[in-house]
């Protein structure tokens, strides 16, 4: 068995041989659009698939591979001339399927671009199902934390503490009262 390497090296060959040959020595009018895509040979390097594709309608393709049928014994005789292997491979030549899949894959892009456009157009024309921003935003949450509309506690507490009818810095605490006590002040505590 040989090498994968090797193999691949001598596809590569026949297929650059075939088509200088198509295009150089052999005059049939029926190869006129033909193109050698690929060339895969076998593990043993007696058989070698060549692949081609043919721009044109249903009859030049069928044209062309009847012209390359017959073309097979010059082909054959240029690739052993010049790849110099013990063993010319034989040729089989097989029409690619790559221009159809290309065909198929621009068909179905076509159809996802449509159907993108549609989406578009009604995306356009939509309007939202409920508010036009549904999240609440940083200034409406500092509004709502002490219930009183922009007056929240600066000092970061939520203002439970205060006493209603209190002066400004204090509070009816019994704690704020033994400060002051304790202080040996007989007011309330002064910041």
């Amino acid at each position: 068995m040989t090498d994968t390497a090797r193999a691949r090296k001598l596809a590569d060959r026949i297929r650059v041989v075939v088509a200088e040959t198509l295009q150089r020595r052999i005059k049939d009018p029926r190869l006129g659009y033909v193109t050698i895509t690929d060339t895969r040979v076998t593990g043993d390097l007696r058989e070698a698939t060549v692949f081609y594709t043919v721009y044109g309608d249903d009859e030049e393709r069928a044209a062309s591979a009847a012209a390359l049928e017959s073309a097979k014994g010059v082909l054959r005789s240029e690739v052993g001339r010049q790849t110099g292997v013990r063993f010319t491979p034989t040729l089989a030549f097989v029409a690619d399927a790559l221009p159809d899949n290309a065909r198929t894959i621009d068909d179905l892009l076509a159809k996802a671009r449509a159907a993108d456009e549609e989406v578009r157009k009604a995306a356009t024309d939509a309007q939202y199902a409920g508010d036009a921003d549904p999240y609440r935003k940083p200034a409406d949450e500092a509004d709502d934390v002490d219930g009183v509309d922009g007056e929240d506690g600066e000092d970061g507490e939520d203002g439970e503490d205060e006493v209603a009818g209190a002066p400004d810095g204090a509070s009816g605490t019994s704690s704020d009262a033994s400060d002051a006590s304790e202080s040996g002040e007989d007011g309330p505590a002064r910041a």
